[in-house]
């Protein structure tokens, strides 16, 4: 079989897609082996996965493939969220543009038909996105956040934590979205900094007579500063802080708010800083969570002057009817014409935004469901700081955490959307409510309680006649997306809705959980709670926090911006594989991560250079002489050197992925292939032109390049399982083929292969620097080294460097050209004079780099913070650092003196 000049990716990832999926090797079930469980944060229906996703999904992938490979059960399941707010938004989009059709129009059933259809259409998009990146999922434990047996854990949750008193429904002050129409929680407001302005507004002050003055010489007045003159049509007060000398004056005093003439206190309280603004503040009780807590306190009235969409509403009286920030402008407007504005000046603040619409959030007074968080926060934060659950950066997140949760607040969970879990509360024409997980239990409920009320006793039947009978209306509002979310890694398993099934027992807890570090309190704390409340055990050992992607100048990627690729784009231009080198390889865990198509062309570089160490494998296939030289004390240096290698290498990234360092074990994959294997081992065993290869080494070079591919392959699952095959004729697959345990290494055979990398590479320099062709022979003199170290590898480094002789020597060798390699000194003797000029001047050139170098050890080492703070094994590292420069140094000054 010839092979291509270049991998060509389309066509493999295609047929070992099938390949796999057809043997269902990703299809987990319970047994006697220990499980791996990964639950996949569910994307939204709401489009397509972008680069954050990306990366998600490989980190996910890498860590199942190599647990399947390492003899556990591993067990991914797939799924998706159904999100609320954003996914409404776009069916209401989709409809409006599309079909000409209102949501105001549709009853809840036909809307709720339009939003299927378009999560089985997306759905779909981002399911063949998943298995397009080579994930290895589970596709036949599919889990949405909206199936029936899901909506029910949902209700049955709600329900429980009702009747422990953990939910509760009350008008409280809430952040309000006037594009979503709809309440958000605290942790679904994004705060930005932005530039606004000061608007100094007089309040004219009523006098004994009941009367106010405005003309311009008048100074019966209170200066107030407001960044929203919108909301003073809803100012029920004034407040001053009650040690202000200037304001004493005031006691009693009534305040004239400006447009609507209303006539309203002046109350004294320390919540007003005297030094900010003009230490007066206005109060509007409606629209600010401290001027509502100053409302309560003193007893002020609540005018709210806002409708759902932001626009302002009769009791406003003015501007009725305008968009909020429209309002603004004319408020002002109305403000200068009558005198009333004093000056405006730039001002920057922070801020909320709706994380889901991006509309500024508005704070409002509603009626709503709220969890107390308090005793299940509790929960969380222990099951963290006992390490029963550990975060993967700990060191970056951990304090986050904690903070969030010793400061948490009461959860708002209901939404005012139509796309969601339905509440499970019932109300009767009394404003009583029921709270049951179907209609028929809330009549049951309110049946009992209307016979208790009339002292009668009823046999069941009668009972269920009653509740027949009862008119009752279910809450129209839907719970937050989260609330469903957080019970991920119980309900993908039926804990909740089958508790004790097979499943739940063996999968639950789940391993680790891969996850961006923008939900660590949407989605993080909050499964950890519900595990705890409901499995009494934390729902997984490990979380890992992947970075942001962002693009090359910094910026977080987006469609807005333009500056986020399609993911299938990427994947049919460079492949599958190369998408995922290039997103791993710069992408620490935690940190942040800059991503541009460069990215996937270097890993579509790194397929084309293991392609080309497979053609040239094969290509000696049928140039083995049929004998063997292993087995009878003559293994060659090249092959125990790289069979060490690879079990360093292999230790190396073992303790990599048990720091969850996924970037750093595959930068040692890469090196030890890229260098080690194609550069190094297969330049020592390649045969010269037209010779033959012994069948040993040809057979053990094929049992290297296997167990390269089988490291990689978590990475890059495609291109592995192809070389794999094509190596030599397999009975089982790469994917499921088992990792073979850790062996020791050889410390002097490891030793003398980097010795033999070191001298190679400096006199082939050596050679280049003085112009000696490397098909001129030279004669190699070594002063200083360990002979019996240069012993195995002599044969090598003569092929490699065209030596025609080695000579160990105690002296100074006259007309031959000197280099100084690591601590040794050679001497390479040509034809040709030596220009001892030139070789000075390169000596000298040397020494001042290195005198640089141990100087500023030196300084390191000589600062006591950095030999106190540092790490035993970073100030270890320094001191060889010093050592090594001094011996090289002299060797050096040596050869100086000898030219």
């Amino acid at each position: 079989m010839e092979l291509s000049k270049n991998y060509q990716p389309e066509a493999v990832e295609e047929k070992w897609s099938k390949h796999w999926k057809s043997k269902r090797y990703f299809n987990s079930t319970p047994d006697e082996r220990k499980p791996f469980t990964v639950v996949i944060p569910p994307p939204n229906v709401t489009g397509v996965l972008h680069m954050g996703h990306t990366l998600n999904e490989t980190v996910q992938d890498i860590l199942v493939r190599k647990a399947r490979m390492s003899g556990l059960n591993a067990c991914w399941v797939p799924g998706s969220d159904h999100a609320s707010i954003a996914t409404e938004s776009k069916v209401v989009q989709m409809l409006e543009k599309e079909k000409g059709i209102k949501k105001s129009d549709l009853t809840r059933e036909e809307f709720l038909k339009y939003a299927f259809e378009w999560k089985e259409k997306y759905g779909g998009i981002i399911y063949h996105q998943i298995e397009k990146l080579g994930c290895s999922v589970d596709w036949d434990r599919v889990s949405f956040t909206m199936d029936p047996d899901y909506y029910k854990a949902v209700l049955k949750v709600f329900v429980d934590l009702y009747n422990k008193k953990m939910i509760y429904r009350g008008a409280r002050m809430i952040n309000w979205d006037p594009a979503a129409k709809t309440a958000l929680s605290d942790e679904e407001v994004e705060y930005k900094e932005v530039q606004g302005k000061l608007y100094y507004v007089k309040y004219l002050v009523v006098d004994e007579a009941g009367t106010t003055n405005n003309t311009p010489q008048t100074t019966n007045f209170i200066t107030i500063a407001t960044q929203r003159p919108e909301t003073i049509m809803g100012d029920s007060g004034v407040c001053v802080n009650p040690t202000d000398e200037r304001f004493a004056h005031l006691k009693g005093k009534k305040v004239i708010v400006p447009l609507v003439n209303r006539a309203v206190p002046v109350i004294f309280d320390e919540y007003v800083d005297p030094a900010f603004g003009t230490g007066a503040l206005k109060v509007t009780p409606a629209h600010d969570i401290n001027d509502y807590n100053l409302g309560l306190k003193h007893n002020l009235r609540i005018i709210d002057t806002l409708n759902e969409d932001g626009t302002l509403n009769a009791a406003a009286e003015v501007c009725v009817g305008m968009d909020r920030f429209a309002a603004r402008k004319k408020v002002v407007e109305m403000l200068k014409e009558q005198g009333l504005l004093v000056k405006e000046e730039e001002y920057t603040t922070r801020l909320g935004f709706s994380q889901r619409s991006m509309a500024v959030v508005e704070p409002r007074i509603s009626t709503q469901w709220f969890v107390a968080m308090r005793s299940l926060a509790d929960k969380a934060l222990a099951a963290v700081n006992s390490g029963e659950v550990r975060i993967h950066p700990g060191d970056k997140f951990l304090a986050t955490y904690r903070y969030w949760l010793e400061n948490v607040k009461d959860w708002c969970i209901s939404r005012q959307l139509w796309w969601g879990q339905q509440i499970p509360a019932w109300y009767d024409d009394n404003g009583n409510c029921y709270v049951a997980e179907t209609e028929n239990e809330a009549r049951l409920q309110a049946a009992s309680q209307k016979l208790k009320a009339e002292n009668k006793k009823a046999d069941a039947a009668s009972l269920q006649l009653a509740a027949n009978s009862l008119q009752l209306s279910q809450d129209v509002d839907v719970l937050d997306t989260w609330f469903s979310s957080w019970l991920w890694p119980i309900e993908v398993f039926k804990g909740i809705t089958h508790p004790g099934n097979p499943d739940i027992n063996y999968y639950y807890p789940t391993s680790v959980l891969v996850t961006g570090q923008d939900i660590i309190f949407f989605w993080v704390a909050r499964m950890i709670m519900a595990g705890m409340e409901y499995m009494d055990v934390k729902p997984f050992s490990d979380v890992y926090f992947t970075g942001m992607v962002r693009d090359k100048q910094g910026r977080k990627m987006s469609k807005s911006l333009g500056n986020s690729p399609d993911l299938l784009e990427l994947i049919d231009k460079f492949g599958a594989d190369a998408v995922r080198f290039g997103i791993m390889i710069s992408s620490p865990a935690g940190n942040d991560l800059l991503f541009d198509e460069t990215s996937p062309e270097q890993g579509r570089n790194f397929n084309n250079k293991i392609w080309n160490a497979l053609k040239l494998v094969k290509m000696w296939e049928g140039r083995t002489n049929g004998q063997s030289t292993i087995g009878n004390g003559q293994t060659p240096f090249a092959i125990q050197w790289f069979e060490n290698r690879l079990q360093q290498a292999k230790a190396e990234i073992e303790q990599h992925h048990k720091d969850f360092k996924l970037s750093e074990g595959l930068k040692t994959i890469y090196s030890l292939i890229w260098d080690d294997f194609c550069s190094w081992y297969l330049e020592w065993v390649k045969p010269g032109m037209d010779q033959p290869i012994d069948k040993a080494v040809y057979d053990k070079t094929v049992s290297f390049f296997t167990e390269l591919m089988q490291l990689l392959h978590p990475y890059m699952p495609f291109v592995t399982e192809e070389i794999y095959h094509l190596l030599t004729t397999r009975t089982e697959d790469l994917c499921v083929k088992q990792f073979a345990p850790l062996q020791t290494t050889n410390a002097i055979v490891l030793q003398e292969g980097q010795l033999l990398k070191d001298v190679i590479t400096g006199l082939r320099d050596v050679r280049v620097k003085n112009q000696i062709k490397p098909k001129e022979p030279i004669k190699l003199y070594i002063q200083g080294g360990n002979s019996e170290l240069y012993k195995a590898i002599e044969p090598i480094l003569m092929k490699q460097v065209n030596i025609q002789q080695i000579t160990f020597t105690a002296d100074t060798v006259a007309n031959t050209i000197t280099a100084v390699i690591g601590k040794d000194k050679f001497y390479i003797e040509t034809e040709r004079p030596v220009d001892t000029g030139a070789q000075k001047e390169e000596l000298l050139k040397e020494l001042e780099y290195l005198k640089k170098f141990l100087e500023s050890v030196n300084k390191k080492l000589s600062n006591e913070r950095f030999v106190q703070s540092a790490r035993p094994d970073v100030v270890q590292l320094e001191q060889k650092k010093k050592l090594d420069a001094e011996a090289k140094i002299k060797v050096l000054e040596d050869s100086l003196s000898n030219l």
